[in-house]
């Protein structure tokens, strides 16, 4: 099963998360390593990153990327190409869904995700090593996580390796697997503690440029944008 938007992809429906198309049409332009490769594609007028879910943690490592299938409805690439559609409706700055393709076998399932890749980006770790940021970049990353509050979507793994900012310092947030809506108030704080968390582990562990008051600005531009 494959769900798509018709406007941004370019390469034929079923073939569309094969990294192998991809790779004979010369059309691969770069790839990360994180749980798994992602492949960055060139399609017409943006760049895609191509996704294949995989397990994480110690199950991750009997059974690397098969789900148990509850439903199309109930995949993760589903879910997430659906969340991202709904993010940009609320005008949160997230990558643009191209593409979701789901795999069954028996009882079983695989996955992939095509999404955009955010021009010029680079994530938060990676830029504060090289200096600080000011109070301005970070009242606008506040304000996009009140937006993703507002839509009432809680990112799981908030971290500021899922925060990108682009060269004209507008702040994006990426990796939505296994997020979901979710009503109520009290587990925004939450979302934020992590966030302050992984600030603070990212001093530690890579030096990045960051103090206090960093963070009571991006609190600021919370609180301002839920004013």
């Amino acid at each position: 099963m494959i769900w798509f938007d018709k406007d941004l992809l370019s390469a034929p429906t079923e073939l569309s998360c094969e990294a192998t198309y991809w790779y004979v049409h010369d059309k691969v332009i770069g790839t990360a390593q994180g749980r798994g490769t992602t492949w960055f594609v060139q399609l017409d007028g943006l760049q895609g990153a191509l996704r294949h879910y995989r397990r994480g943690g110690l199950f991750g490592k009997l059974i690397k990327d098969s789900y148990w299938f509850k439903g199309w409805d109930k995949s993760r690439s589903y879910q997430e190409f659906v969340l991202l559609q709904k993010l940009r409706q609320a005008n949160v700055n997230v990558p643009r869904p191209i593409a979701a393709r789901v795999i069954k076998s028996g009882l079983f399932y695989k996955a992939d995700l095509l999404s955009e890749r955010i021009p010029r980006a680079k994530d938060l770790v990676g830029i504060l090593q090289q200096g600080p940021l000011s109070e301005q970049v970070y009242i606008a990353i506040g304000q996009q996580i009140a937006k993703l509050h507002r839509a009432q979507v809680n990112h799981t793994d908030l971290n500021i390796h899922n925060i990108l900012l682009d060269d004209d310092q507008v702040a994006w947030i990426i990796d939505f697997d296994k997020c979901y809506e979710q009503s109520g108030e009290d587990w925004k704080q939450s979302n934020l503690a992590r966030l302050k968390r992984s600030f603070l582990k990212e001093v530690e562990r890579f030096s990045i440029h960051w103090q206090s008051d960093d963070w009571d600005a991006l609190i600021k531009g919370y609180q301002s944008a839920n004013q």
